[in-house]
């Protein structure tokens, strides 16, 4: 098996045709719906029923790969909104634990995965098997989605 790292990975990395840097922070958009917005985070459900309550945290400020990138002001506002929203999906869908993934390993721009583990799991005691999505995933169902995305935001 051949693998290689994303085409123009330098460039990614320097923030040069980031999808996540181009972003307008639509309140929806094909990969879920955002439930919680700061002024340079976002965190958004997601649509793909990968695992119930998946949500991804995004650095939106200036372009950043790296977490130590931050500075402290910035820091404290990424990790803070990370740790709000993971206490909230805590709270509404009583997983066992919770794994944060900050990878960037397709995507080179700071974000983080939120990702509920339950009692039914595909990887029980061990890292969730989450591959990076190709738009094969199954939906959450339109109504379920936005019924879950109205009670996140308005528990935070």
């Amino acid at each position: 098996m051949s693998s290689s790292w994303p085409i123009r990975w330098s460039d990614l990395t320097q923030g040069i045709g980031c999808e996540m840097c181009g972003s307008d922070r639509p309140d929806v958009d094909t990969y879920g719906v955002r439930i919680f917005r700061s002024s340079n985070v976002d965190a958004v459900l997601q649509r793909a029923n990968i695992q119930r309550g998946y949500t991804v945290v995004i650095w939106r400020g200036r372009h950043i790969t790296e977490p130590f990138e931050l500075d402290y002001s910035e820091s404290s506002e990424y990790w803070g909104a990370v740790m709000r929203v993971a206490e909230t999906l805590m709270n509404y869908y009583k997983p066992l634990k919770m794994n944060y993934e900050t990878l960037g390993n397709s995507v080179p721009h700071l974000h983080t995965h939120l990702i509920p583990r339950y009692v039914v799991d595909p990887a029980p005691g061990r890292p969730f098997p989450l591959r990076p999505q190709d738009d094969s995933e199954a939906p959450i169902p339109e109504d379920e989605l936005w019924d879950q995305a109205r009670a996140l935001r308005a528990a935070m």
